[in-house]
């Protein structure tokens, strides 16, 4: 039995419409499936509070029970606590608020201080050179080994893709084979219960 058919039935049952067959299997997917266990503790932690009817699950057996009436009391504790989550809800965004706007400043500044200091890099080895043109020279001598293997690796990639595009075969079979990964690592990552 799949969670969603199973909070189906605790409606019908809430309601009185369940049927006699589906009962039992009801109680055995309850007893198995914590998550739906936990949504029918909360369903009668939320009755309770409301006064409404409330869903008791007892190992054995499922069964309805109906208050007579609601008391001022209940409405009022419920009330406030509405309230008490609505004032948190509205304290938690403020402070988001005010941390992203925190955020933006530094990052800005992050921002402004990183070009800063890329865009002066040229203009620091424009004064080396002209003040020290031997260290410049070693300087460079130190990347030319460097800039060779880049240059080998990108004939290499650039060899390795011109295999892979000519040949369209290869190419499809790449993709699917990406489709198919994709489609197991969407099917690992759903939830057990949903299966």
């Amino acid at each position: 039995m799949r969670c969603r058919d199973a909070k189906k039935w605790l409606s019908a049952q809430r309601d009185g419409e369940l049927e006699a067959s589906h009962a039992k299997a009801l109680q055995e997917h309850l007893a198995r499936c914590a998550s739906c266990y936990a949504f029918v503790q909360e369903q009668q932690r939320i009755d309770t509070m409301f006064g409404s009817s409330s869903l008791r699950v007892r190992q054995s057996e499922t069964s309805l029970v109906r208050p007579a009436s609601v008391s001022t009391d209940q409405i009022m504790r419920a009330i406030q606590q509405q309230k008490q989550i609505t004032h948190q809800l509205e304290d938690l965004r403020q402070r988001q608020q005010s941390r992203v706007a925190r955020m933006r400043t530094a990052g800005a500044v992050s921002a402004a201080l990183g070009l800063l200091t890329l865009s002066s890099i040229p203009l620091l080895f424009l004064v080396m050179t002209i003040l020290q043109t031997d260290l410049a020279l070693k300087t460079l001598s130190l990347f030319n080994g460097v800039i060779d293997a880049g240059i080998v690796l990108g004939e290499y990639i650039q060899t390795g893709l011109t295999l892979v595009t000519r040949d369209n075969l290869l190419l499809s079979g790449l993709a699917f084979a990406v489709v198919v990964m994709m489609g197991m690592w969407l099917r690992l990552m759903r939830s057990p219960q949903e299966a």
